[in-house]
């Protein structure tokens, strides 16, 4: 790009900087120097292939989505909590806001991500155990007892039985006298990473696109500001997946969620602004960055190009970040500290739009409150102690940086043409989940995932990867740790409380509404209403999920090894 185009650019961004609003803080370096808002070449020199950087808030996004950077506004705090039963979790949460949290992020616990009620004997031994325990609505109500839901944002992770979830939580919010029109934040609901990496879905993918495709007109229609789905990479890099795996497929599953959309006849404008990621930040901290300057990059062409995206916001990756689990450590666990700060800020640096730090002792149990404090404090560290959100995209060419991320980019892009190659033209839904599906049906994915993640560990073996206090430096004066228990006596009351719930409802009304379910299930008509009605019935998690077991059978994925 020669010099003119680049001073053109950088006067754009001045134009909108200068119109948008700032934060009331202090831009300077500890010593007191002032920093400008961006950096880019020196005035008067060219500077080849700027376009695929440009600037801030300005296609292809390289850079950042605004073109104040975090001085418009700092990325959300969204600590992910949930543990025992609704009301445990409601002072966690409380804790979480009082210490200066911006959002919520609810982590389930594993019978309420498979679809099953607390009384079910599948659920035995694991009520409350990975997350909180959601039965019925009247459980949300309890999560956000004294949460006003039309003034905080609220994420959810779950993705096989997201629909009824979600479902529990609009109820719970009309009970709160919040019109559900208002709500903002982001329910997960993708179902293809699970049938790649995660393992949690309830029946065959169809019928999940299905349900998938009905909250998407549902929320376009009737609650504009909340994004039903947060397609994750998260777990795709958890399992395994290289950073160019993460993002390659992660944004494959986007691709075919669009395409689901247009297949519905939704506006692309309209709908795409409801998609967000949700991304991994592991240990390599420049390979991190790139992945999601790249992330932005490809999303926003793929976007204008082949979906005909139009406006700006359609074009936008949005994206939370959490630190990796995978890589925190037993062994020597207060070293967990630094790696999350590390990978933090590898987010940061990448300018994340949301971020949920770990603590230090996941790797053992649900975090302590003195640790959930602790991982809460080292994003207030870096938001307000280091100028990281002084400078948008600060790392911006930067040789190594801009190499990374060309390299991470061009990976995905042979990675996408692997999975249209498996796909058909002619699919009714497209041609990229056409492949997705196919890939899903041989094992593809979790072959290639195996694969890299066999690779590490034979590297880690050889000691070529090192780890401090696992394969080097395994001398420690840390003492045992003392860990968060989540007593069954959880489950006990939570069971109890269940069947109190059950026996006081109207089971006519109950049976009314799964009914009317699944009359709409047959004859294509959206099920979110009917689901509604269930849900404002106090039809429960399990029976919802059940019923569609029973119309739509099960899912048993073919044997890899």
């Amino acid at each position: 790009m020669d010099a003119e185009e680049i001073e053109a650019g950088r006067q754009r961004w001045q134009q909108r900087y200068d119109k948008a609003r700032k934060r009331d803080a202090d831009f300077t370096t500890l010593s007191g120097d002032d920093v400008a808002p961006v950096y880019g070449p020196p005035a008067g020199q060219p500077y080849e292939g700027f376009e695929r950087i440009g600037w801030p808030g300005e296609y292809p996004y390289t850079r950042g989505l605004h073109p104040t950077g975090y001085r418009g506004r700092t990325w959300t705090i969204r600590q992910f909590a949930g543990f025992g039963n609704a009301e445990q979790t409601n002072e966690r949460y409380r804790m979480i806001l009082e210490a200066g949290g911006g959002g919520l992020s609810v982590a389930f616990d594993m019978p309420t991500l498979m679809g099953y009620d607390s009384d079910d004997a599948k659920s035995l031994g694991e009520v409350g155990h990975c997350g909180v325990a959601i039965d019925s609505a009247a459980d949300m109500e309890v999560l956000f007892n004294g949460i006003p839901l039309g003034e905080v944002t609220t994420s959810m992770t779950i993705s096989g039985p997201a629909v009824p979830i979600f479902c529990m939580y609009l109820v719970a919010a009309e009970r709160q006298g919040v019109d559900p029109g208002v709500l903002n934040g982001t329910l997960q609901t993708d179902i293809f990473k699970e049938y790649i990496a995660q393992k949690e879905w309830l029946f065959a993918p169809e019928p999940h696109l299905r349900l998938i495709g009905d909250l998407m007109e549902h929320c376009a229609a009737n609650i504009p500001a909340y994004k039903p789905l947060s397609v994750s990479g998260y777990h795709i890099r958890e399992a395994g997946a290289t950073a160019a795996q993460e993002l390659a497929y992660t944004l494959a599953d986007g691709f075919g969620y669009v395409e689901l959309g247009l297949s519905r006849g939704l506006d692309v404008d309209v709908f795409a602004p409801g998609l967000s990621f949700f991304f991994d930040a592991h240990l390599d901290f420049f390979e991190e960055i790139a992945k999601f300057r790249a992330a932005r990059r490809i999303w926003a062409r793929w976007m204008r190009e082949r979906y005909g995206a139009k406006t700006d916001k359609a074009q936008w990756l949005r994206f939370h970040t959490q630190t990796a689990g995978v890589s925190l450590t037993a062994q020597q666990p207060y070293n967990n500290v630094v790696r999350t700060a590390v990978e933090a800020l590898s987010a940061v640096l990448g300018g994340t739009n949301s971020l949920h730090t770990n603590a230090l002792d996941e790797t053992l149990a649900l975090p302590s409150e003195q640790a959930a404090e602790i991982a809460l404090r080292t994003q207030q560290v870096l938001m307000e102690e280091t100028g990281v959100a002084n400078v948008a995209d600060p790392l911006g060419g930067s040789w190594y940086v801009e190499a990374l991320t060309d390299r991470i980019e061009a990976q995905a892009e042979e990675i996408f043409q692997r999975i249209l190659d498996k796909g058909s033209a002619d699919h009714p839904i497209g041609p990229m989940t056409s492949g997705i599906l196919r890939g899903i049906e041989e094992g593809w994915f979790t072959g290639e995932i195996a694969e890299a993640a066999f690779q590490y560990q034979q590297a880690l073996e050889k000691g070529e990867k090192r780890v401090v206090g696992v394969n080097c430096h395994p001398r420690s004066v840390t003492p045992e740790l003392e860990i968060l228990r989540v007593s069954h006596e959880v489950e006990r009351e939570q069971v109890r409380v269940l069947g109190a719930r059950k026996a006081a409802r109207d089971e006519a009304a109950v049976k009314a509404g799964l009914d009317a379910m699944l009359a709409a299930a047959r004859s294509g008509e959206n099920m979110i209403p009917p689901m509604l009605d269930a849900v404002r019935a106090e039809a429960t998690l399990g029976e919802i999920c059940n019923a569609l077991r029973a119309e739509w059978g099960i899912y048993r994925e073919t044997a890899s090894f």
